[in-house]
């Protein structure tokens, strides 16, 4: 498609979404003035300067802004407070001077501070308030239009009292025919990809349907099918530019010398920011092209929304979830659709009202009822259940909170449950606990979190009273940033009372020199010099085990650090040697999550022997003095699987010209020559491997033998029994080291998985 093209269809879309917008947002706008004790046309002002100005300043390409039900409450108080409607507007133009310094400032990365489950939450409890506001309108119950408009709970009033009375008062057919109707229409229209690409959208339709059946069939059928009056959208008809004029107000400057006027900016300022920022998360999450709005610039934008509805009359103006959404759904793509809305509102407001006072509100509330449903839809609501009580309980009282109070008394609440999660998550998990096997006993390694707050105090001082009498401990500070100074208090109160009171041998590690707690090294680790000798090869088999479990559990414990280098330059702390192949993930240490120098390691290409490689590995078993030598494969060996390929196409070394690497495939391909001669059940296979598995076993083998016929003194030690060899393969899909003796049929070790 064409970039002339592309712009006509999203061009078209804008202005189809931008119809639909207006057609909501009209008797929103109307209604959320009249719930607010506010003059009507000031939400019509509010209205057109959200559409216009921050439209037009703002660099979200999906919301929608004009005045908000969840305004409501703080605008019907502060006018009150402040006496007039002309010092409410001081306060507003104030207000928006506050927000467009806070986005000067890039105060919008508050909102990165907001939980998804509150976002989330948010989204459903207004769309449950969207579904439930709607009944009165589907079933004509004549209530104040404020009231049935307004999807927020209003003060002192009760969601559910309306509901009940639809019990007791009568139904108006044709209401109640055209709102079932408009639903069915809607639900049909997406559900059906040919309407669903129609140039002209549902919701659309759906206005047009329900005039032309309220004018053309209703109106004949008499007033228990005409709808008319309350049921219908109704603007003022003015009859010139003059008496428009007349009724708009301006702010009263001389309140500037009242506090109570500043008290009602910072209380507008902060709950219209808050709301713009969560609305604009909100939005940004059902934007289907998953744009990104910059936070700092739409609070910039609203600001001066506000500044200019202040000036001119209007109520606070925010982004608005529900008008967001229907312009999402309509198919809106850019900006301009919510410019088009404001000029809309100016234009039909101005020039052809008593044709907008011809729509029925209850096809209206028919689309804000399947907007509704899209906003709570149970799949959202399984989906946080499903994320865990972590998620789901903030998730779910926002939204409880939102439909039985207001908006914002919801958004605190979730926020209150969210952060008494974390602060029960932190004083539950400050720390991470690892018991150590050692040759001489265990040792309990705790390693503090990054961050140790005094909520964490309980938890920490739990973990050091359950060491037992005379234990070992090692408290690990090296990946902690920040401790509190009453949790050091109660570390040094441990370290200089409770500990030698209890005969507990206290290691501290990687505490800063201002916490005035000595790093001090007490207890004998099994690496070290003094314990070398009491390794047996069965020990170190034990070892190697049970840190290839950490590896395979992503719980590695022997972090490297510049210490540790140091450390092992100073001691002779190898306990075992290991041949392994040279691919670059055969990482020895983190395999079997081993300390530096704890392995000599030798890595050569497909563990080929020659006299260098049996040098390497003499040094380890008889200068190191390391009681066990271990051979170790893997499942995915490319230099073996590269001998297969040369051996399947008759690869031959040719002579004088054979270079290292014919080498390597040359003894590689013995090897696995002298495999194929061994009868399968010689292996005792696992059903589950392929038949490359026999080769790679077997070539640890072969490496075995050939390393004891090549070297005398490793031979020697051997025989002697202060020396073992055994074999390893590893197995590169699952992390997991299967370890087998040297004799040819490849036994298991015993106690090894």
């Amino acid at each position: 498609m064409s970039r002339q093209a592309t712009l006509a269809d999203s061009l078209r879309r804008d202005l189809t979404a931008s119809l639909v917008i207006f057609l909501v947002a009209l008797p929103l706008c109307l209604g959320i003035a009249l719930a607010s004790n506010a003059p009507l046309i000031s939400g019509l002002i509010s209205g057109i300067i959200g559409g216009i100005v921050v439209g037009t300043l703002s660099h979200s390409q999906t919301s929608v802004s004009g005045p908000a039900a969840g305004l409501t409450a703080v605008v019907s108080t502060q006018i009150a407070l402040l006496g007039s409607f002309e010092s409410f507007l001081m306060a507003v133009t104030l207000a928006g001077l506050i927000q467009v310094i806070a986005g000067l400032l890039r105060a919008g990365f508050v909102s990165m501070f907001i939980p998804s489950g509150v976002v989330k939450g948010m989204l459903t409890g207004i769309g449950l308030l969207l579904i439930l506001k709607q009944f009165p309108y589907l079933f004509g119950y004549d209530i104040p239009l404020g009231k049935n408009i307004s999807f927020t709970e209003l003060v002192n009033q009760n969601i559910f009292h309306d509901l009940i009375s639809l019990a007791v008062v009568p139904w108006h057919a044709g209401a109640m025919t055209i709102g079932v109707l408009s639903i069915i229409l809607l639900l049909i229209w997406d559900r059906i990809q040919l309407l669903k690409r129609f140039p002209i959208p549902g919701p659309l339709i759906v206005v047009a349907v329900a005039v032309a059946i309220n004018q053309l069939i209703f109106a004949r059928l008499g007033a228990g099918w005409y709808i008319r009056g309350a049921g219908m959208v109704q603007v003022p008809v003015f009859s010139s530019l003059e008496e428009f004029d007349q009724i708009l107000m301006f702010p009263d400057f001389s309140t500037l010398a009242d506090s109570k006027v500043y008290v009602a900016a910072i209380t507008i300022a902060i709950v219209a920011s808050l709301e713009t920022l969560l609305n604009l998360e909100a939005v940004d999450r059902l934007d289907p092209r998953q744009r990104h709005s910059p936070r700092s610039r739409e609070l910039f934008a609203q600001g001066c929304g506000n500044l200019t509805a202040g000036l001119l009359g209007g109520l606070p103006v925010t982004s608005v979830i529900v008008r967001s959404s229907l312009n999402i759904n309509s198919g809106g793509q850019t900006k301009f659709s919510a410019i088009m809305n404001g000029f809309l509102l100016l234009g039909c407001f101005l020039l052809i009202p008593q044709f907008l006072n011809l729509i029925p509100l209850a096809c209206l509330a028919g689309i804000l009822l399947v907007t509704g449903c899209k906003l709570a839809s149970p799949n959202l609501i399984r989906q946080m259940y499903q994320a865990g009580r972590y998620q789901f309980i903030p998730y779910s009282f926002t939204a409880i909170t939102i439909v039985m109070v207001d908006i914002l008394t919801g958004i605190l609440t979730g926020l209150a449950t969210s952060v008494s999660f974390i602060l029960y998550s932190n004083m539950r998990s400050p720390l991470h606990r690892i018991l150590e096997k050692h040759v001489g006993g265990e040792i309990m390694r705790i390693e503090l979190a990054s961050q140790v707050s005094f909520f964490n105090r309980a938890a920490i001082e739990r973990a050091l009273l359950e060491i037992p009498q005379g234990g070992y401990v090692v408290i690990d500070a090296r990946k902690t940033d920040y401790i509190d100074p009453d949790v050091l208090t109660m570390l040094s109160d441990f370290q200089s009372i409770t500990a030698p009171a209890r005969g507990i041998h206290l290691s501290l590690r990687g505490f800063r020199k201002s916490y005035d707690l000595i790093d001090e090294i007490q207890t004998i680790d099994y690496t070290a010099a003094e314990s070398q000798g009491q390794l047996t090869p069965d020990d170190v088999i034990i070892l190697l085990r049970e840190g290839n479990k950490r590896f395979r559990s992503g719980i590695l414990t022997r972090g490297e650090s510049i210490q540790d280098i140091q450390d092992a330059l100073n001691l002779s702390n190898a306990f075992v040697t290991i041949l392994s192949c040279s691919d670059s993930y055969m990482n020895v240490e983190s395999i079997f999550d081993l300390r530096p120098g704890n392995a000599c390691s030798v890595q050569v290409t497909g563990n080929v022997i020659d006299a260098e490689v049996v040098t390497n590995l003499e040094y380890g078993c008889i200068i190191a003095n390391t009681p066990l030598l271990l051979v170790m494969g893997h499942t995915h060996c490319r230099a073996i699987r590269s001998s297969l390929d040369q051996k399947s196409i008759g690869f031959r070394s040719q002579g004088d010209e054979a270079t290292h690497l014919d080498d390597v495939i040359n003894q590689l391909t013995e090897s696995i020559d002298d495999a194929s001669s061994i009868p399968p059940e010689a292996h005792a296979l696992p059903a589950q491997h392929d038949a490359s598995y026999s080769v790679h076993r077997h070539h640890v083998l072969y490496s075995i033998e050939l390393i004891l016929n090549s070297s005398e003194p490793i031979r020697k030690r051997v025989q002697e029994g202060t020396l073992r060899v055994a074999g390893a393969l590893y197995h590169d899909d699952s992390g997991y080291v299967e370890l087998f003796d040297e004799s040819s049929t490849g036994n298991q070790l015993p106690g090894i998985e």
